[in-house]
């Protein structure tokens, strides 16, 4: 059964955090908030949680997941990013926005499509940051969505119920809206908008 633990959104307890670190170091599965919605994730270098995830999404090997840093100095290490590219994400991040990098060597094999790309986020959320910050890599990740259903689950009770036997623990910070980041592909000359969400999606056009 994953465990279920209440920690304060705006000032999470320390002990609490560290609880859900040792989980995700331990290679498991959780849900926890973002600025958007409740994520479904795991730790960058748990190949086992990376296979747990998609079997739960039901989502073939090469679908896209995103990866969660905490600082912009992180996403170097991640993807290739120019002059131009830095200076537009430090425009926007953290917030509502996930942004498509060509991904570097330090991005597992095993997370990439073919394609060789990698969505990356910094969401300003409290919870979400302070775990980055203590977990020290990033956080895989995928929003909390069932195959086959159009509804973000929102609701950290429901999202218990129904994740109860898949993942290892559920951090309940309160309901949250249930729209997904934007995501913007910069690996083109001129951004591209492939999905509008919580982000203003008309700063790019």
């Amino acid at each position: 059964m994953a465990q279920f633990i209440n920690i304060h959104p705006k000032n999470p307890q320390p002990r609490l955090l560290t609880q859900v670190v040792d989980v995700l170091r331990e290679g498991g599965v959780i849900v926890y908030p973002t600025d958007t919605t409740y994520g479904l994730g795991c730790s960058i270098s748990s190949r086992k949680g990376v296979e747990r995830i998609q079997r739960i999404k039901q989502q073939a090997s090469s679908h896209q997941l995103s990866i969660l840093v905490s600082d912009l100095s992180d996403i170097a290490r991640y993807a290739r990013v120019d002059n131009a590219t830095y200076r537009l994400l430090k425009r926007f991040l953290p917030g509502p926005y996930t942004f498509i990098l060509e991904a570097t060597r330090e991005v597992p094999k095993t997370i990439l499509p073919k394609r060789k790309t990698i969505g990356l986020r910094i969401p300003d959320h409290p919870i979400c940051l302070e775990l980055l910050k203590s977990l020290g890599e990033p956080i895989l990740s995928t929003s909390m969505r069932f195959a086959g259903e159009t509804e973000i689950l929102s609701d950290p009770y429901i999202i218990h119920t129904r994740t109860d036997h898949l993942v290892d623990l559920v951090i309940d910070a309160g309901l949250l809206p249930a729209s997904p980041s934007t995501v913007v592909d910069l690996t083109g000359p001129t951004p591209e908008v492939l999905r509008a969400g919580a982000g203003d999606p008309t700063v790019f056009t």
